[in-house]
């Protein structure tokens, strides 16, 4: 059974790259990125991506479900990307790989081609001035946008209404992009830490889902 001494970055920080472990793509930050292709699966079945997946329980349960895809984790915290890697073996799992990343940086450098993707329960940073920091910006839609096939799906879920009204007003300031629903009901989307803290505190969920034109 595999331990989080199992999972050891192989170098010093002044010798970073990025690098391709057991189901596991260590992307170190303040690093001069180089576009580049990694073989994260040994087959060629459909790709979807989940960003901001803290310890992996939604991905966990989608990647169990449907072993006929593969499932990519965007996790850029090491701690939380460590333990849905041991999710991945402790639950054998080998559809489910983690890529320990920011987000746009996976996506516009290493990132496969994928049919859809998921952004769940990412850092509103509600302070005006940390705006630039939300995944959620024109930039990433660029990324994203090159990754999916034509009438790929990006859903959203977030429990800060502001955040998820500038998630609306990004997607559809874009002509790439036609929204499909913006609820606060979708008793199917799964369960993950946030959603059950979230909802245990009273908050509201809301799902936003996209088409790319």
């Amino acid at each position: 059974m595999k331990t989080a001494k199992d999972l050891i970055i192989p170098f010093a920080w002044k010798d970073r790259h990025p690098i391709l472990l057991d189901r596991f793509f260590y992307v170190p930050g303040k690093y001069e990125y180089v576009k580049k292709s990694f073989p994260f699966f040994e087959n060629n079945q459909p790709v979807f991506i989940e960003y901001c997946s803290g310890n992996g329980q939604w991905i966990g349960e989608r990647a169990k479900r449907n072993p006929q895809f593969n499932w990519i984790a965007v996790e850029k915290k090491f701690d939380r990307a460590r333990t849905i890697w041991l999710k991945s073996h402790r639950e054998n799992l080998p559809n489910l790989f983690v890529a320990c990343s920011e987000g746009l940086i996976f996506t516009r450098y290493y990132a496969p081609k994928a049919e859809e993707i998921f952004v769940n329960f990412p850092d509103p940073w509600p302070k005006l001035r940390h705006a630039k920091h939300r995944i959620i910006r024109p930039e990433f839609l660029s990324e994203i946008y090159n990754i999916l096939k034509p009438g790929g799906k990006a859903t959203c879920v977030t429990d800060d209404a502001k955040y998820a009204e500038q998630m609306a007003k990004v997607f559809n300031q874009s002509p790439d992009w036609k929204m499909l629903f913006n609820m606060t009901d979708l008793p199917d989307y799964g369960r993950s830490f946030f959603n059950d803290l979230w909802i245990s505190a009273g908050r509201t969920i809301h799902y936003l889902s996209f088409e790319r034109l």
